[in-house]
């Protein structure tokens, strides 16, 4: 299963097994919810400055899966290994992010 960076698609290694997310608008209206009171703006400064969290990080991943399709829930990512750890995590949900927001064509 390749992901195709153009179609805002960002692949992850979740326990051994090749997912693809992608920030779909329902995914992006799941991570609204997510974050509560926060809005996509907020979450988007945090990455932008390097303050982002862990909360930040799997929220934008869950979305992201299951724009891709996934049908699991935010809480099973909080037990599974995601190749490349943390900082390969954090650069999926950045990766998620910017491409939902890119323009066609750039």
């Amino acid at each position: 299963m390749m992901a195709n960076p153009h179609a805002g698609e960002v692949a992850l290694v979740l326990d051994g097994r090749r997912h693809v997310a992608k920030l779909t608008l329902g995914a992006l209206a799941e991570l609204e919810e997510a974050l509560g009171d926060d809005s996509l703006p907020d979450l988007v400064a945090r990455l932008e400055s390097g303050a982002f969290s862990s909360r930040d990080t799997l929220a934008l991943i869950a979305a992201g899966l299951r724009g891709g399709g996934w049908e699991g829930e935010a809480r099973d990512l909080l037990t599974v290994e995601i190749e490349g750890g943390p900082m390969a995590a954090a650069t999926a949900a950045g990766q998620l992010l910017a491409r939902a927001f890119r323009a066609p064509g750039a």
